[in-house]
Parts: structure tokens; C-alpha cells; sequence
């Protein structure tokens, strides 16, 4: 008989351990960002207004990693939530044909993400943070650059630096060639945070820049028109795995309250704060969900 209760004990005992590490995660909810400031702030405020709105507990991993480690991570279950963008989710995860129009772009990914990930966006937040070259302002001026096309004839002459990411994507440096026919005297890849104090000091000619990002003004720096319209509309939004919101409906309706209260320069301000200012991300994001009326 003894045997006969052990024997129901550690079956007891195995389910209930497939139950907590097979099964989800109860009551925790895990939230990614990819390597820069803007995505941490958003990590951050994903996580506050969740926690306000509903019971769960979340966990963040800020910095997780560029596109490529946050996509899969959330595809193997490893997180349960990061913000994308259109743009970058378009081409450079799916592989699609550049769409302009930025709500044919969000209707494009929202429903492949759904039907082949099991992934949900949500409502956008409502700011377009696209790529873009930028330069300083006076070196620009004194060349004579203000679209990319202009940028073409003077390349040869100029070193650009950008991200690894940028350099490899089909959406940055190698479709930019296509496009533009252009073509630098060298490509330098850096750190994403190294970047626009690079090109502040001299150091290169030319970056690879997000459009809500706020040492663009504070550096004295111009943001280069894309004359051709290359780079597609990047709209931030939250991507949610469906497994989750099956089970806490409530996640999609607290996130939901973050659509379309962001705007570029709203951005661009919140991550000037953190860049320039070198205020915490966690305060940032909880001071403005406040000042919003979005958390107690």
C-alpha cells in the first residue's frame, strides 16, 4: 500500500512540475525590449500599466538583443511580449515587398504575425520612429546635402556609421545601395548608443538615425529627406503571444490604453530625457503614464 501512495506522490509531483514550467507561467508575465533606449522605455511602461490594470506580476528583460534574438525569442516562448515595428517586421522578419501606406503595412504584418506565429499586435502607440541618414547640420549645409539623392554624389568621399543591424539589413544600408545607387568610402558598425556623439564629433560623416530620437536636435544634427521614399513606415505596437492573451484577456485591454497616445515628438522628448538628461527609463516611463492618467 505504501508503495501505492508513494508512486501517486511523485506522479502528484510530476504534474504539478509540468503544470509550472510546461504550462505557462502562471501568473507572471514576461516582457522584452531590443538594445536601445527608446525600447526600454516602452518595456517599461508595457510593464506599469499591465501591473496597474490587471493582477499579474511582470518580469522585463530590457535589452535583450537586436530584431533577430527578440523575434525568436518570443516565437520559442521565451517572452511573452516586446514592441516591433511595422516596418522592420515587414521586411526584415517576413521577407514582404515594402508597403508605404502605414495602415496597409500594420493590417500586413497583424494578420501573418496571427496566422503563421500565433502572434498578436496590438493597437500602435502612435509614433512612426522610421530610419533615416542623418548629418551635422553645418557639414550638410556646407556640401550641400538635403535628400539622400543629393548624398549619392558626395559618398565616396564620406564615411558612414551605423549599427550592425542597419549595415546587414535589407531595410538599411543594402537596400539603400539598391535604391540610391549609393556607396561610401567605408561603413563603420557601432554600438547603436555611439553613434550620434560619433557624428556630433566628427568622428564619421554620416549616421544611421531614428527619426524620435532626441539627440537630433540636441546634437545640432539634420535629418536627410528620403527623396525616393525607401525606408516603409516603422509604427511602434505591442506583439503579444496569443497563448497568453487566451488565458488574461485583460493583458490586451490594459496595453490597448497605450494606442495612439504617442507621438514622434512625444518620443523623441521621453528619450531625450533618458539619452541626454540620463534619467532611469523606469521613471521616465511611470512619470509620463501618470502625468497621462493612465496609472494611479
Amino acid at each position: 500500500m505504501w508503495k501505492k501512495v508513494i508512486l501517486l506522490g511523485l506522479v502528484t509531483v510530476m504534474l504539478a512540475g509540468c503544470s509550472l514550467f510546461g504550462g505557462g507561467r502562471g501568473d507572471r508575465v514576461v516582457i522584452a525590449g531590443k538594445n536601445f533606449t527608446e525600447q526600454d522605455i516602452l518595456v517599461y511602461m508595457m510593464k506599469y500599466i499591465i501591473e496597474d490594470k490587471t493582477k499579474l506580476t511582470v518580469e522585463t528583460k530590457p535589452f535583450l538583443g537586436g530584431t533577430n534574438v527578440v523575434a525568436q525569442a518570443i516565437e520559442r516562448g521565451d517572452i511573452d511580449i516586446y514592441p516591433e515595428y511595422t516596418g522592420t517586421a515587414l521586411i526584415n522578419i517576413l521577407g514582404q515587398p515594402l508597403i508605404n501606406d502605414p495602415q496597409g503595412a500594420y493590417d500586413k504584418v497583424k494578420q501573418i504575425y496571427k496566422d503563421e506565429k500565433n502572434l498578436i499586435w496590438l493597437k500602435p502607440f502612435g509614433f512612426n520612429n522610421t530610419y533615416t541618414l542623418t548629418m551635422r547640420a553645418d557639414r550638410a549645409e556646407q556640401l550641400g546635402v538635403h535628400t539622400f539623392s543629393d548624398l549619392v554624389a558626395k559618398a565616396a568621399e564620406l564615411q558612414l556609421g551605423c549599427t550592425q543591424e542597419f549595415a546587414e539589413r535589407e531595410d538599411g544600408y543594402k537596400g539603400l545601395q539598391k535604391a540610391y545607387h549609393i556607396d561610401f568610402k567605408s561603413v563603420n558598425g557601432m554600438d547603436p548608443g555611439l553613434t550620434y556623439a560619433a557624428v556630433r564629433d566628427g568622428k564619421v560623416d554620416v549616421i544611421d538615425g531614428f527619426s524620435t530620437d532626441g539627440r537630433i536636435p540636441a546634437f545640432g544634427l539634420k535629418i536627410l529627406e528620403d527623396d525616393k521614399h525607401f525606408f516603409p513606415p516603422y509604427y511602434a505596437a505591442p506583439v503579444v503571444r496569443k497563448e497568453l492573451l487566451d488565458k488574461h484577456p485583460e493583458v490586451a485591454e490594459a496595453l490597448n490604453l497605450l494606442g495612439n497616445t504617442l507621438t514622434d515628438k512625444d518620443m523623441a522628448v521621453l528619450n531625450a530625457k533618458v539619452d541626454l538628461d540620463k534619467q532611469d527609463a523606469k521613471d521616465v516611463a511611470r512619470t509620463w503614464l501618470k502625468e497621462k492618467g493612465l496609472i494611479q
